[in-house]
């Protein structure tokens, strides 16, 4: 199990002037995901972070600014989706995993 916060307990969402924040939904068929893993995989596709998505498929990463890979991770499939960090802003990003 990793340290990261239970993704249904995450307080709402704030971002100061030197944090960057990757966020969003793993969804299938239009529907939040429950149970499934991102992954958080730096420029070189070494392995940085995992959570578990909240019970409506919500994730969040603090992630250093720059370019990022979202490896989603559920029952039958991978899925990988590009994403980039601002600092001073949150990115969200909707990833649909095929059925």
């Amino acid at each position: 199990m990793c340290g990261a916060p239970d993704q249904d307990t995450l307080p709402s969402l704030e971002v100061s002037a030197g944090e960057a924040v990757i966020h969003g939904h793993v969804t299938r068929g239009g529907a939040g995901l429950p149970g499934a893993y991102v992954r958080l995989l730096d420029g070189t596709g070494e392995f940085t972070a995992e959570v578990q998505v909240s019970a409506t498929g919500y994730f969040r990463f603090y992630a250093a600014a720059g370019d990022w890979t979202l490896r989603t991770l559920a029952p039958g499939t991978s899925v990988d989706t590009p994403a980039t960090a601002v600092q001073g802003q949150a990115v969200e990003v909707t990833v649909d995993v095929p059925a």
